[in-house]
């Protein structure tokens, strides 16, 4: 079974040409599918991964790191505070996050879900700087490249199965629609912001009709799979609520503390489930997913 993995935020490597990146990247999803239930079955699977981290660096930045919130664009903290407001507003706030200054309203989020602030300015400065500069409506900004990275894999690498997490499933999502050349007879998105209101959903290409998005018309069946306690992962339920013909939304707790990994959604119970029924036989002998 041919796989194609399209990788999230925080994934830069200044080091190595894109290729590198990729073929690096392919071996760390291999090594955490095999952490998982789908253990015994990882070698039944052609795993490769589309790399677009390079694309979303910004014009003369230096080295992996994120900008942290001194750094974000407005672009950027427009979506911090859209996702704050998707959130949650403690009670005493009733006016919302919108007049807290940015850093007070994040010191709110770690102490309410337990975690380091330093750790939480970390991740959402980084999340989002590399969602705007995706999602950045600019002539000249990174949206088309990065898609057409994707497309190109789908043509060379001709997967059966896509998973896509966190950024990645945004990605992944405007590349199927954009390029229907390509059938895939499954699309796995872990970790997933495409259903986040004011901040992802009303800015995808194509626009959703409607108020509602659909499944990529060349998409057999389209799982979801989110951590109820992802931070990213929002509104929970949101994708079946925001998009038609969903095969699966399956919601649970995927890890404790580490609930937006990449490695721990690729370790998960309901990934390996999902993919070890798309390489079942069905009772004639035949496989539901396209012969190679």
């Amino acid at each position: 079974m041919r796989v194609l993995g399209v990788h999230g935020v925080g994934n830069f490597r200044p080091d190595t040409t894109a290729d590198e990146a990729r073929e690096q990247l392919a071996r760390i999803w291999a090594k955490c599918l095999a952490r998982g239930p789908f253990s015994a079955l990882v070698d039944q699977c052609d795993l490769d991964v589309a790399y677009y981290a390079d694309l979303l660096r910004e014009p003369g930045q230096q080295g992996p790191g994120d900008p942290g919130l001194s750094g974000l664009t407005a672009e950027a903290e427009d979506l911090v505070r859209a996702w704050l407001d998707e959130v949650g507003l403690p009670k005493e706030a009733p006016q919302g996050f919108a007049t807290w200054p940015l850093r007070q309203a994040l010191g709110w989020v770690a102490v309410r879900e337990r975690l380091a602030p330093a750790l939480v300015e970390a991740f959402v400065s980084k999340f989002f700087s590399e969602v705007a500069r995706y999602l950045s409506p600019s002539d000249d900004g990174p949206r088309g490249k990065v898609k057409a990275v994707v497309a190109d894999m789908l043509v060379r690498h001709t997967p059966q199965v896509v998973i896509a997490h966190s950024l990645g499933s945004v990605v992944a999502y405007e590349a199927l629609w954009a390029h229907e050349g390509q059938p895939v007879d499954l699309l796995v998105t872990l970790g997933s912001p495409l259903a986040l209101p004011h901040a992802v959903f009303p800015r995808l290409q194509p626009p959703p009709a409607a108020k509602m998005g659909r499944r990529p018309p060349t998409v057999r069946r389209w799982i979801n799979i989110a951590d109820v306690g992802d931070l990213v992962a929002l509104p929970v339920g949101g994708i079946s609520r925001s998009f038609t013909e969903l095969d699966g939304d399956h919601h649970g707790r995927i890890h404790a503390f580490d609930f937006h990994l990449a490695a721990n959604y690729l370790a998960c119970t309901p990934l390996a489930d999902t993919l070890a029924q798309e390489l079942a036989p069905n009772a004639d002998g035949t496989r539901d997913a396209r012969p190679r």
